[in-house]
């Protein structure tokens, strides 16, 4: 079993910033995929972003490319998300996942989830 548990979210302007962070407790932290999700209102839930713990490749959704950044904490068993350069259509409740598969990037491929956090970006 793998608990993790967000934080960070909240509300901000447009073109603010946010830092969502993830930490993770259970089992073998290391050998996982972390990934980021979020679930805007009347959407299906989407892929955000994603990073490999045995050598930190990352992967991103297109729509957050250059504004987003996914990194890890090893020692502190965390995932972080870096939101920059926020815009309305980034709001969402975003939620963090881990992977036993090192290509995760699909919903059903995430095998454990958190509660997720609301973060709300206001024109």
């Amino acid at each position: 079993q793998v608990h993790l548990v967000e934080s960070g979210g909240g509300l901000v302007q447009a073109g603010g910033s946010l830092r969502l962070s993830c930490v993770a407790s259970g089992r073998t932290f290391n050998s996982y995929v972390m990934g980021w999700f979020r679930q805007a209102p009347g959407k299906e839930r989407e892929f955000v972003a994603r990073i490999r713990w045995s050598d930190s490749k990352t992967a991103y959704t297109d729509s957050v490319k250059g504004r987003f950044t996914i990194s890890r904490d090893n020692a502190k068993n965390t995932v972080h998300l870096q939101m920059n350069s926020l815009r309305p259509e980034d709001t969402a409740v975003y939620y963090c996942a881990s992977s036993i598969l090192d290509y995760a990037l699909l919903e059903r491929e995430y095998d454990y989830w958190g509660q997720g956090i609301q973060v709300t970006v206001s024109s």
